[in-house]
Protein backbone atom coordinates (compact mmCIF):
# COMPACT_ATOMS: atom_id res chain seq x y z
CA UNK A 1 0.00 0.00 0.00
CA UNK A 2 1.24 3.38 -0.82
CA UNK A 3 2.00 5.84 1.43
CA UNK A 4 -0.82 9.07 0.85
CA UNK A 5 1.30 11.81 1.17
CA UNK A 6 5.31 12.17 -0.68
CA UNK A 7 7.78 11.48 1.62
CA UNK A 8 9.46 14.52 3.18
CA UNK A 9 13.12 15.44 1.77
CA UNK A 10 15.70 15.06 4.86
CA UNK A 11 15.54 19.50 5.44
CA UNK A 12 11.56 19.23 5.41
CA UNK A 13 12.01 16.14 8.14
CA UNK A 14 13.72 18.69 10.10
CA UNK A 15 10.48 21.76 9.75
CA UNK A 16 7.95 19.26 10.32
CA UNK A 17 9.75 17.89 13.63
CA UNK A 18 10.44 21.54 14.74
CA UNK A 19 6.21 21.74 14.12
CA UNK A 20 5.20 18.38 16.18
CA UNK A 21 7.74 19.66 18.90
CA UNK A 22 6.36 23.54 19.16
CA UNK A 23 2.57 22.72 17.51
CA UNK A 24 2.13 25.53 15.28
CA UNK A 25 4.35 27.57 13.93
CA UNK A 26 5.64 31.30 11.98
CA UNK A 27 7.90 31.08 9.13
CA UNK A 28 9.86 32.95 11.58
CA UNK A 29 9.58 30.70 14.25
CA UNK A 30 10.79 27.87 12.84
CA UNK A 31 13.32 29.90 11.19
CA UNK A 32 14.69 30.59 14.55
CA UNK A 33 14.00 27.32 16.17
CA UNK A 34 15.72 25.81 13.55
CA UNK A 35 18.64 28.06 11.61
CA UNK A 36 19.09 30.86 14.26
CA UNK A 37 22.91 32.12 13.84
CA UNK A 38 23.48 29.96 10.46
CA UNK A 39 23.68 31.09 6.66
CA UNK A 40 20.13 29.44 6.01
CA UNK A 41 17.76 32.33 4.66
CA UNK A 42 14.50 32.90 5.52
CA UNK A 43 13.51 32.77 2.41
CA UNK A 44 14.80 28.82 2.66
CA UNK A 45 12.75 28.15 5.69
CA UNK A 46 9.63 29.96 3.61
CA UNK A 47 10.35 27.59 0.60
CA UNK A 48 10.65 24.31 2.54
CA UNK A 49 7.16 25.00 4.27
CA UNK A 50 5.64 25.85 0.89
CA UNK A 51 6.93 22.88 0.10
CA UNK A 52 5.87 20.85 2.22
CA UNK A 53 2.52 22.54 1.78
CA UNK A 54 2.14 21.48 -1.77
CA UNK A 55 2.71 17.51 -0.30
CA UNK A 56 -0.01 18.04 1.59
CA UNK A 57 2.50 17.59 5.20
CA UNK A 58 1.49 20.95 6.67
CA UNK A 59 -1.67 22.91 6.50
CA UNK A 60 -1.61 26.80 6.91
CA UNK A 61 -4.05 29.22 8.91
CA UNK A 62 -4.01 32.56 6.73
CA UNK A 63 -6.32 34.34 9.00
CA UNK A 64 -3.84 35.98 10.54
CA UNK A 65 -1.17 38.56 9.44
CA UNK A 66 1.53 35.76 9.23
CA UNK A 67 0.75 32.57 8.26
CA UNK A 68 0.72 30.01 10.80
CA UNK A 69 1.63 25.95 9.71
CA UNK A 70 0.74 22.99 11.65
CA UNK A 71 2.05 19.35 10.58
CA UNK A 72 -1.50 17.58 8.75
CA UNK A 73 0.13 13.97 10.12
CA UNK A 74 1.76 13.02 13.54
CA UNK A 75 5.05 11.71 13.51
CA UNK A 76 4.05 8.07 13.88
CA UNK A 77 2.42 7.80 10.44
CA UNK A 78 5.16 9.68 8.89
CA UNK A 79 7.69 7.76 9.85
CA UNK A 80 5.66 4.30 9.35
CA UNK A 81 4.97 6.05 5.31
CA UNK A 82 8.39 6.59 4.99
CA UNK A 83 9.61 3.21 6.14
CA UNK A 84 6.87 2.11 4.07
CA UNK A 85 8.49 3.26 0.66
CA UNK A 86 11.69 2.41 1.68
CA UNK A 87 10.67 -1.32 2.57
CA UNK A 88 9.43 -1.56 -1.08
CA UNK A 89 11.78 0.04 -2.81
CA UNK A 90 15.04 -1.71 -1.26
CA UNK A 91 13.14 -4.80 0.21
CA UNK A 92 10.79 -5.31 -2.08
CA UNK A 93 8.24 -4.77 0.26
CA UNK A 94 9.03 -7.39 2.92
CA UNK A 95 8.87 -6.32 6.62
CA UNK A 96 11.11 -9.24 7.38
CA UNK A 97 13.84 -9.01 5.19
CA UNK A 98 13.96 -5.25 6.25
CA UNK A 99 14.33 -6.39 9.84
CA UNK A 100 16.77 -8.73 9.49
CA UNK A 101 19.31 -6.76 7.63
CA UNK A 102 18.40 -3.71 10.22
CA UNK A 103 18.86 -6.62 13.08
CA UNK A 104 22.19 -7.59 11.29
CA UNK A 105 23.54 -4.58 11.59
CA UNK A 106 24.53 -4.99 15.40
CA UNK A 107 23.29 -2.34 17.10
CA UNK A 108 20.87 -3.97 19.11
CA UNK A 109 20.67 -3.88 22.94
CA UNK A 110 19.24 -6.12 24.76
CA UNK A 111 16.04 -4.47 25.88
CA UNK A 112 15.32 -3.45 21.96
CA UNK A 113 15.71 -6.95 21.27
CA UNK A 114 12.90 -7.91 24.05
CA UNK A 115 10.50 -5.29 22.92
CA UNK A 116 11.30 -7.10 19.42
CA UNK A 117 10.10 -10.35 20.50
CA UNK A 118 7.04 -8.76 22.36
CA UNK A 119 5.79 -7.20 19.10
CA UNK A 120 6.39 -10.41 17.01
CA UNK A 121 4.24 -12.50 20.00
CA UNK A 122 1.52 -9.68 19.94
CA UNK A 123 1.45 -9.25 15.98
CA UNK A 124 1.14 -13.34 16.09
CA UNK A 125 -1.45 -12.79 18.58
CA UNK A 126 -3.58 -10.55 16.49
CA UNK A 127 -2.68 -11.97 13.14
CA UNK A 128 -2.94 -15.41 13.92
CA UNK A 129 0.64 -17.59 13.16
CA UNK A 130 -0.11 -18.94 9.84
CA UNK A 131 -1.27 -15.54 8.35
Amino acid sequence: MPPSRPNPTDAELLVLRALWQGGPLTVRDVHQLLYKGTDVGYTTTLKLLQNLLAKGLVRRDETARQHVYQAVAGSEETLRDAVRAFMDRMFEGSAAALAMQALGAGRTTPGELAQLKALIRKIEKERGPHR
